[in-house]
């Protein structure tokens, strides 16, 4: 396995087609990529991961957008506040998400984006986010995961980055039932299609954080499906020039209707 971590995370993005705010807040915006063409274009909402950490934007997101563009999908890259940002953590970071996934009706009309046909994504804490969004918002039927964060309890116990479950729900999940209830995929319900895709080389988010959340959802009735990518780590998901980003991009670009 070839370790992107750092080229993906420091190379600059391609530059976006505008910025739009979907808030008042700084980091309340997204960064909207349109192919040519008329459209109507199907739309991927974006969300990135980073442990929901302030320290980690979108920049490094903006590559897998412009790709997914390039084959005629819109993208929404979105930005949201973050642990270390005020109003960050639980739940004013996911209220930017649900705040962010309903702007996208707002301008359907000018930029000719088919919300019909939108897809919700999200890598590592953003698989979190895209999941939680899918499980509140009945319209977001189109889901993926890339190397999502899928468990907060088994997070926690596992003590992934240095216990930024904890920073994001503000304790322990026991000591915030309140927070873990509504914020963990794993014991939330989700109505629409699922797409939950992991590396078996992941060593920031192991796959087993995939394959368990898969297995369960299946037990529960829901409609998930499981993609396991051999020799692929955590970063390899999100960079188009890995081996593994194929597998990635044929099946969101699936979900969008393609």
């Amino acid at each position: 396995m070839v370790d992107m971590a750092d080229d993906i995370l420091s190379l600059p993005p391609p530059p976006a087609d505008v910025r739009l705010a979907y808030g008042s807040d700084p980091n309340q915006f997204g960064d909207l990529r349109l192919p040519q063409g008329k459209g109507p274009f199907p739309v991927v909402m974006n969300i990135h991961g980073g442990f929901w950490r302030a320290k980690y934007d979108l920049s490094h997101a903006g590559h897998l957008c412009a790709a997914l563009t390039a084959k005629r999908a819109a993208t929404f890259n979105l930005e949201y506040r973050r642990v270390g940002n005020s109003g960050g953590g639980w739940p004013g970071t996911f209220e930017d998400v649900a705040r962010g996934y309903r702007f996208l009706p707002q301008i359907a009309k000018r930029y000719n984006l088919d919300i019909a046909r939108t897809v919700v994504m999200g890598h590592s804490a953003g698989g979190q986010l895209a999941l939680c969004l899918a499980a509140h918002e009945p319209e977001a039927r189109r889901a993926v995961s890339l190397a999502g964060v899928l468990d907060l309890q088994q997070a926690y116990e596992q003590h992934l980055s240095n216990d930024a479950v904890v920073e994001f729900l503000g304790g322990k999940p026991k000591d915030v039932p309140e927070h873990y209830k509504d914020a963990d995929p794993m014991v939330l319900s989700v109505a629409g299609t699922q797409w939950i895709i992991c590396g078996l080389a992941d060593d920031v988010v192991p796959p087993f954080f995939s394959h368990n959340y898969a297995e369960r959802k299946k037990q529960k009735g829901e409609d998930v499906h499981l993609l396991e990518i051999a020799q692929a780590g955590h970063y390899e998901l999100i960079d188009p020039r890995s081996a593994a980003w194929p597998k990635v991009e044929q099946t969101v670009l699936h979900l969008a209707g393609f």
